[in-house]
């Protein structure tokens, strides 16, 4: 049985990755309550009321312990990663995984040292019933050859409930890195692409004139030797939409396409996880409730068998690159 802990809590998708690995039979072993989001840690009490509070650093040193989850800072994820990379332990992080290249490079230097796993949680694709439905209708061949991904990712800002971090683009590493990366993993795996390159981005601040670091806009359009990508996110989720944020994903196809209405299908059906499928032979609204999440279980195998087929580093490591770069050489726009 695999047997994990948790090191940073200040994130909720912590809760995703908890919950995932509890789902393909791991033990929830302890984690640290270590925390700049009180409430965050609060939930994780009333959730967990069994699971012990353990200082990280006993985490990291017990020998049992197969894998440690990471949802903490962006800027702090990478050096946790490899601070229990160095301890023996095969690890999941929240996106962003790494905020600079040169975690980047620190990140992708331990696994060469230590054999171990470094995977990245893209939640909007692993965590997403309809988005693990599309993979498997691309892999099918229902559309044809995938040439574009159209992926917009919009979010509600829910300011009483964010720490001064969230703020701090150093800190949360630029809304592309930190956002966008689910769109660029996206992108790279419905077109099958194993590199990319970033042809134009932009990042702005429309909103919060008072917050003049802040990013609550960004877009990138992305080029492979496959296909091509187009990537927006945002902070401007309104309040009368009665989720966090409207997520879409279009993936066009030489014989057809697929529509992804992640989170919500506005003013129509009910629920989510809304697949759309137009191809030569039929158009149809797919009901992904109840497809089955593979990404933890493989992540799971991968732990035992010491294989990569939840994702692989190079996967990994270039959803990373692109995004770092998307956002190091994204024009600013907007209100300065």
């Amino acid at each position: 049985m695999l047997r994990f802990a948790v090191v940073g809590i200040d994130h909720g998708h912590t809760f995703d990755h908890v919950k995932g690995l509890l789902a393909s039979g791991g033990e929830f072993v302890g984690y640290c309550p270590q925390t700049s989001v009180p409430a965050l840690r609060e939930a994780f009490e009333k959730t967990y009321p069994d699971v012990p509070q353990i200082d990280r650093e006993k985490l990291f040193a017990d020998p049992s312990i197969d894998v440690i989850c990471i949802a903490a800072i962006p800027r702090d994820r990478a050096g946790l990663a490899i601070r229990a990379m160095k301890a023996g332990k095969d690890v999941m992080t929240d996106k962003p995984g790494v905020t600079t290249f040169a975690q980047l490079e620190e990140v992708k230097k331990t696994v060469a040292e230590t054999g171990k796993i470094f995977s990245i949680c893209f939640s909007e694709r692993h965590c997403v019933r309809s988005a693990v439905k599309a993979g498997k209708l691309v892999a099918e061949g229902a559309i044809g050859k995938v040439i574009q991904t159209l992926g917009v990712g919009p979010h509600r800002l829910q300011l009483p409930t964010r720490p001064d971090w969230f703020f701090d683009p150093e800190a949360f590493g630029g809304i592309i890195v930190d956002i966008a990366s689910h769109q660029v993993d996206q992108f790279l795996f419905y077109t099958g692409s194993t590199s990319g390159e970033v042809i134009a981005s932009s990042i702005g601040n429309f909103g919060m004139p008072d917050k003049p670091a802040f990013q609550d806009f960004g877009e990138v359009l992305l080029r492979s030797d496959r296909a091509a990508g187009y990537v927006r996110v945002d902070w401007f989720t309104p309040e009368a939409l009665p989720t966090w944020g409207d997520g879409r994903l279009t993936i066009l196809g030489t014989e057809g396409y697929i529509e992804l209405r992640k989170y919500i299908d506005i003013a129509g059906r009910p629920g989510k996880d809304h697949l759309f499928l137009v191809n030569g032979k039929e158009m149809t609204h797919i009901d992904c409730s109840g497809e089955k999440l593979d990404y933890f279980d493989a992540f799971t195998a991968d732990v035992g068998n010491r294989t990569q087929t939840a994702m692989t580093h190079e996967h990994v490591f270039e959803v990373c690159r692109l995004s770092l770069e998307a956002q190091a050489k994204a024009a600013r726009i907007g209100a300065r």
